[in-house]
């Protein structure tokens, strides 16, 4: 289908509980094997859990979809192992250009902050990501990933959910104890438990051309409005790994999306953008519309939502598969400690409570982002150009072009898992908010501070901090100058720390609690409420 990648074909194997004359129960089974299902079996199973995930089909997505990763979420796949291969596979970048007609309006930089582990951006293809995520899922004993497995129905009580599964050997029932819809925009499972989304649908309609070709545009993002070769209209041009690069050309309300899709309707456009002399290959083509809303409640019993399930947003910003991976990170340690004896119930209302916040930012900036880029009317229009053309000189309208807020992870500054600041600090690094990595040393070698940070741990800064456990669960102890070095600085510098200094961290790598000096009693109280213990 495609001239770069050949899609792989994932066997059906029949497992032992279709012969079974017992119902299995198993602890946390997903449906849907996209990048965040399988981003979150990852996580699970690196907790101690054991995750069945069930997919309708037996490759990986087809077609152009998700293209760019930010930090953050590289952060998250690092963590499982993945980060830095994902990172290499892909067109690493983190400028930004904006232009205006026929001149450049201003650029932005991703990462103005040097010494980051993971890049502020990488391009690639989301069939590449999936693969490489099937590959460790097939690799982790915890993880059984089973194809042409689909839920046609669900009905759950107050100890598990009883799932009726079509498969080529027929339907079969099976149990869970959490259930996690990661099954896209159009959820069947959503769909089964009879919930709507809330929200606004856009009727422009936009096309997506991938195109194979050696260009020697920079790897940047570049983004035009009004430009000569499309006028009246926006495009958007990224590259991506393999010589491909995807371009999106908005078309307005009234295009049709089959006439626009015919090859003859195309080249013609990407002829104008590129010029006559280029030569291409049509690799991928599509039209979509989208729409920014989502469920009232990401939790429902004994089934959570995740991805797309949970919420859409508009592709501008990249704000779809970065928000739903940094949901399967908020997600997994929760389900691993109450599916574990050692967390309430009430530690996964707080999914709900986070991400939803999440997701009305993300809502919130990809509504203003479409707004930007398709004036709904002529004084629209007009402010957005005036905008635009102020924006080659002036700085304060800069910030106010908006060809797309790029993704960047939510601070849950509200959560209740938080424990409130008593002191002044400097930092940004205020509880809910996720952790900014740092350059260290560790037994003499180069490393970096959220390699370092799995479950609960008390990041201190100075001698006599101990560690303190609520429940069985027990945080571990980095201390400064005994475990870790800060050979440049940065790491005290990004925490405003001073000697005494001590964060509580969460095993998802946001910060729970923060003091000046170690206080037993008080790290206790704080462990307990990350924990919903209070």
């Amino acid at each position: 289908m495609l001239k770069t990648y050949r899609y792989p074909s994932f066997e059906y194997r029949r497992s032992a509980e279709q012969d079974s004359a017992q119902t299995l129960c198993h602890p946390v089974v997903i449906i849907g094997a996209g990048p965040v299902g399988l981003s979150l079996a990852l996580d699970c199973a690196a907790r101690g859990l054991q995750v069945v995930v069930l997919d309708d089909n037996n490759t990986v997505s087809v077609g152009s979809r998700a293209v760019c990763y930010a930090k953050r979420t590289l952060e998250i796949w690092d963590r499982l192992g993945l980060g830095q291969r994902l990172a290499e596979q892909g067109i690493q970048w983190q400028v930004g250009k904006v232009f205006f007609r026929d001149e450049q309006a201003y650029q932005f930089d991703l990462l103005p902050q040097a010494q980051h582990k993971m890049p502020a951006m990488i391009n690639l293809q989301q069939y590449h990501l999936e693969e490489q995520l099937v590959q460790a899922c097939q690799q982790a004993p915890r993880v059984d990933l089973r194809w042409k497995h689909r839920v046609t129905n669900l009905e759950q009580d107050e100890t598990c959910v009883t799932l009726t599964v079509s498969t080529p050997d027929g339907p079969f029932q099976m149990q869970a104890q959490w259930l996690i819809a990661a099954d896209g925009a159009n959820s069947d499972t959503r769909r089964m438990l009879g919930l709507s989304f809330t929200g606004q649908a856009f009727e422009d309609r936009f096309l997506i051309a991938d195109v194979v070709m050696k260009a020697d545009f920079p790897t940047e993002r570049w983004f035009w409005f009004d430009p000569p070769f499309h006028p009246q209209q926006s495009v958007l041009l990224h590259k991506q790994c393999d010589s491909v690069w995807r371009i999106d050309f908005q078309l307005g309300r009234e295009a049709d999306p089959e006439e626009e899709k015919k090859p003859e309707k195309v080249i013609p456009r990407i002829q104008a953008m590129l010029g006559p002399e280029v030569p291409f290959e049509l690799e991928w083509v599509s039209v979509y519309q989208f729409a920014c809303r989502r469920a009232g409640r990401f939790q429902h019993g004994r089934v959570l939502l995740v991805g797309d399930a949970a919420h859409q947003v508009s592709p501008f910003g990249a704000r779809g598969a970065n928000s739903g991976v940094q949901d399967a990170d908020n997600l997994a340690w929760k389900l691993a400690l109450v599916a574990q004896g050692q967390a309430p119930e009430a530690l996964l209302h707080s999914y709900h409570d986070e991400r939803s916040a999440a997701a009305d930012e993300n809502l919130r900036q990809s509504t203003r982002s479409t707004d930007f880029i398709t004036p709904k009317s002529r004084a629209s229009l007009r402010l957005r150009n005036a905008v635009l053309e102020l924006a080659r000189s002036e700085a304060f309208a800069r910030p106010l072009v908006n060809s797309g807020r790029l993704s960047t992870p939510t601070c849950y500054v509200n959560s209740p898992l938080n424990t409130p600041d008593t002191e002044p600090f400097a930092s940004a690094m205020v509880p809910g908010t996720p952790c900014a990595d740092a350059p260290i040393e560790m037994a003499g070698q180069p490393a970096w501070l959220l390699e370092q940070l799995s479950g609960f741990t008390l990041l201190s800064f100075g001698a006599g901090a101990q560690p303190v456990s609520v429940a069985g669960v027990q945080t571990r102890v980095l201390e400064l100058g005994r475990d870790l070095l800060d050979p440049q600085g940065l790491l005290a510098q990004r925490y405003d720390a001073q000697p005494g200094t001590v964060y509580l961290i969460r095993p998802d790598q946001h910060v729970a609690a923060r003091w000046r000096r170690f206080d037993a009693q008080a790290a206790q109280a704080a462990l307990g409420r990350a924990l919903a213990l209070h």
